[in-house]
């Protein structure tokens, strides 16, 4: 403490004789200053300047003393926030240790204590690195002229606000001493984390009071100013860490210390300087970054904790509010630990407003902890499939939601050609474009940005906000798999299929007001037009099945009565889950994982669905009481009944079944105009016959069919004897011939042959028929249809009996050979009668009765019975893995 009094003193002594110094030219000065700033004033016109001056505010001493503090509206003009009201602690200039004045001087204005308020020197120096460099490569302004601005002005940049800059430091340096500015300046200046004055600063980054204040911390403290958030120890360490090394360089410069201490200064490093961060209190603080970071990006030279602005916003409370309440340990859902983290973003699906931002679970305030929602990029799974795939499709190939995929064996045609899996290992078959979405199958999304192309789907994402590097522009991307994303910007890509294919930048911003009644600033909206409308409603549509339809991977997220749409995504080995979907009042985008530390979200069949349940919830409630219209169907697209597997898509005959029948999407144009004839009445088999084998005890029938590869069918035959109800011999061959064995003799036995379509069972042919009778004492026809089986006895018996019946007509014939010769000759027949008997199916009136008769009728009572549709569910699915 001594040492610093010492200091102090000699410092006080040395600012003396600068002063007396000063004191002897300061006519000298005062005319030099005046004539530069009458010949800016001759350049610009006698007048104008004159204007200028003028118009400059009074030196209002409370506005040196405190900053304005900044008011923040939300959407309905009420007041949420203010920021610049808390952690200020005033100090003077004995407060002030030498190493933090020396740190601050050689960063901000070498020469404070030579010039009169502007530094002319400075300008010189400002004009030609700006010339050299570049407009804004270097600035003018001394440490007076930063207190005139930050207390009377706006921090809009023009040559009148200059003019006024500099007049107004002119007439400071004459009011106030140069301690008195410099005390000033420190005192109102933001060092980030709502930290105001550099005594408040020194507390909350060191937990120190200014006179203990290490080299190190006081240059680090010193650089703050110029980009507190960007140089935020506690978020970027490393840009805080390089930014106190350009702070000892110039002390070094400017002969403030030797090389030797600014080396062991700059070996330390920021985090081992740090204390605990401590909460601000401040509401809202997620959506209050987002507000931060855009005026940053769109307002130069503006300092929203001291410039006292009114900036009106988009935010939403009550989704705010249940955005916020959801991450709470009793918000309703239950996280497995305290590090899974959680964020979502919020926006209006007509305009891009941003309605709501939860930052993260455990959040201490205004860029205290690490916002999610608008910088924790991550892949996106899943949630890329509509953007670079099937957006892209419908858009470029005109393809329908019908449009026919085969989830087969595949790899991708560029890199190393890695084998694509889905997340369940297996392969599902041919599908259509709107099942592959509904199922998240990663083969079908795969191939659809081949067909497209790399380039084109890029190009359509782009669009839709999403930006790439060229090592993201891979093939990958169509599974989610290359580009990292935030909530923020997933749900201003997804708003725009909700918006008929109008794309919006989302905002926080609408209007800003400064203290010094200036003309406020409206923030103008960026938008384009991204994608037809037909494919907007398409990709719509096929998204709403993701979570209404059985299928769906999304029906967690089901809201029921209210008409959305959404999709899901997984990362590999489950690091990230997403759920982003819309309605077309709101688009909500969700996150959940364990951020840098990539672990797998818990197995435990609830935390990788935390993204639907939060969505479900949230959607609910601020959907309450508000009219949710549905999608509406652009003239451009056109609804038609197709025929399920049907490639290219055609429309269902009268006899398509029922269950096969499917309502698909088309760009208007391209909608089926052929009918499928795959489920038309089947032509029954033609020429069918029976012939009777007495050698084999045989019959054997056979017909002809001509078959069609587009119709292919298969074969039925039914068989009955003795008047018994007909029963299936044989069903699904391929064959036009069979052999019936072990026939019965003296039975008439009757077959009917059916043609059945192999895509449907139901689909059958009218029954073709034909009858014949075997002759006496042969085998049974159909010994299996009545259940009896010939014995061996019986056999031996029947033998018997016919060689003694034989042996009697022999002695007969011979004795009634006159008298009875005509009924011997017909006896004699009977019994050399030929081996073979044939039917034919041409000719049913046969006098013949051991010929076969042919009915040539169709069946009256034929069935269609629904039957289960080639491209029905196998399972339903609730998660992917997008490999």
């Amino acid at each position: 403490m001594a040492e610093n009094s010492q200091s102090r003193a000699a410092r006080k002594k040395q600012q003396k004789q600068s002063k007396e110094k000063g004191k002897k030219s300061v006519v000298k000065r005062i005319f030099t200053t005046l004539l530069i700033i009458g010949l800016v004033g001759a350049l610009l016109g006698g007048g104008l300047f004159v204007y200028y001056v003028q118009g400059a505010p009074n030196l209002d001493e409370a506005k040196l003393s405190d900053p304005y503090s900044t008011k923040l509206y939300d959407a309905n003009g009420d007041l949420f926030a203010e920021l610049g009201t808390q952690k200020r602690t005033k100090i003077t200039y004995e407060d002030v240790p030498q190493v933090l004045e020396n740190a601050v001087l050689a960063t901000e204005d070498v020469r404070f204590f030579d010039h009169f308020g502007i530094d002319l020197q400075r300008i010189g120096g400002a004009i030609y690195a700006n010339i050299t460099e570049g407009f804004g490569a270097q600035g003018a302004s001394t440490i007076t002229q930063q207190v005139v601005k930050r207390s009377f002005l706006s921090p809009k940049k023009s040559i009148e606000r200059k003019v006024q800059e500099q007049w107004l430091a002119l007439k400071l340096e004459q009011k106030y001493s140069k301690e008195q500015i410099f005390s000033m300046y420190l005192n109102k200046i933001y060092y980030g984390n709502n930290a105001y004055g550099v005594a408040s600063a020194a507390k909350l980054y060191f937990n120190k009071d200014l006179n203990e204040l290490t080299l190190p911390e006081a240059a680090l403290l010193a650089g703050l100013p110029q980009r507190p958030s960007a140089y935020d120890p506690y978020k970027h360490p490393d840009l805080a860490q390089e930014r106190k090394n350009v702070v000892l360089d110039l002390m070094v410069q400017h002969e403030k210390i030797s090389e030797a201490e600014a080396k062991e200064a700059k070996a330390v490093k920021v985090q081992s300087m740090l204390s605990e961060q401590t909460e601000t209190n401040i509401p809202y603080d997620a959506f209050i970054e987002q507000v931060l970071k855009e005026i940053q990006g769109k307002v130069d030279d503006v300092n929203v904790y001291e410039d006292g602005l009114k900036v009106y916003t988009t935010l939403d409370p009550n989704a705010q509010q249940k955005a916020e309440q959801l991450l709470d340990e009793n918000g309703g859902i239950s996280f497995p630990d305290q590090e899974l983290q959680t964020a979502a973003t919020v926006l209006d699906t007509k305009t891009g407003a941003i309605r709501a931002i939860a930052g993260g679970r455990n959040t201490e305030g205004i860029n205290a902890t690490f916002n999610y929602a608008i910088d924790g990029e991550s892949q996106p799974g899943s949630t890329f499939k509509p953007i670079m795939d099937y957006g892209p499709a419908i858009e470029h190939l005109k393809w329908s939601t019908h449009h026919q995929l085969n989830d087969e064996p595949y790899n991708y045609l560029t890199g190393e050609k890695n084998e694509i899996r889905n997340w369940d290992g297996r392969f599902m078959g041919q599908m259509s474009a709107r099942e592959a979405l509904a199922r998240s199958r990663n083969v079908p999304a795969v191939k659809t940005l081949n067909e497209v192309g790399l380039e084109k789907a890029l190009s359509f994402a782009e669009g839709l906000g999403i930006e790439f590097n060229e090592k993201t522009k891979v093939e990958s991307n169509a599974i989610g798999g290359g580009e990292n994303v935030t909530t923020l910007e997933l749900a201003e890509a997804y708003a725009a299929f909700g918006n008929e294919g109008v794309h919006n930048e989302a905002f926080s911003v609408t209007r800003i007001e400064f203290q010094d009644g200036s003309e406020p600033l409206e923030f103008e909206q960026k938008s384009n037009v991204a994608m037809n409308d037909s494919t907007a409603y398409m990709v719509t549509d096929m998204l709403k099945d993701v979570v209404s339809s059985s299928i769906g991977t999304g029906t967690r997220a089901n809201v029921s009565g209210l008409p959305l749409a959404g999709k899901t995504g997984t990362t590999n080995e489950d690091k990230d889950s997403w759920f982003t979907g819309y309605t077309t009042n709101y688009t909500i985008s969700v996150w959940t994982g364990y951020g840098n530390d990539k672990r797998s979200i818990p197995d435990d069949n609830y935390s990788k669905y935390i993204p639907q349940l939060y969505f479900q919830t949230l959607m609910s409630h601020i959907s309450q009481g508000v009219e949710t219209t549905d999608f509406k169907k652009p003239s451009s697209v056109v609804e038609s009944k197709v025929e399920a597997g049907t490639s290219p898509a055609k429309l269902p005959s009268e006899y398509t079944p029922s269950n096969l029948i499917r309502y698909e999407l088309f760009v208007k144009g391209t909608e089926p105009t052929n009918r499928s004839q795959a489920y038309d009445q089947l032509n029954p088999v033609e020429g069918l016959q029976a012939n009777y084998d007495q050698g084999k005890q045989s019959i054997t029938l056979s017909w002809q069919y001509k078959q069609d590869k587009d119709r292919p069918v298969t074969f039925t035959v039914k068989g009955a004897s003795g008047g018994q109800s007909p029963q299936t011999i044989t069903e699904g061959i391929k064959e036009t011939k069979i052999q019936i064995p072990n026939v019965q003799p003296g039975e008439t036995y009757s077959f009917e042959v059916i043609a059945v379509s192999e895509r449907n069972d139901a689909n059958t042919s009218s029954p073709k028929s034909v009858q014949i009778e075997v002759p006496e004492k042969e085998d049974d026809l159909l010994d299996g249809l009545d259940g009896e089986n010939d014995k061996d006895e019986e056999d031996k018996k029947d033998k018997e009996d016919k060689q003694d019946k034989e042996d009697k007509q022999d002695k007969d014939d011979k004795e009634d050979k006159k008298e009875n010769d005509s009924n011997n000759d017909n006896e004699n027949g009977s019994n050399q009668e030929n081996n073979n008997e044939s039917g034919n199916t041409d000719d049913n009136q046969n006098e013949d009765p051991n010929q076969n008769s042919d009915e040539g009728t169709d069946s009256d009572d034929q069935t269609n019975p629904e039957q289960p549709s080639e491209d029905s569910t196998e399972e339903e699915t609730n998660e992917e893995n997008n490999g």
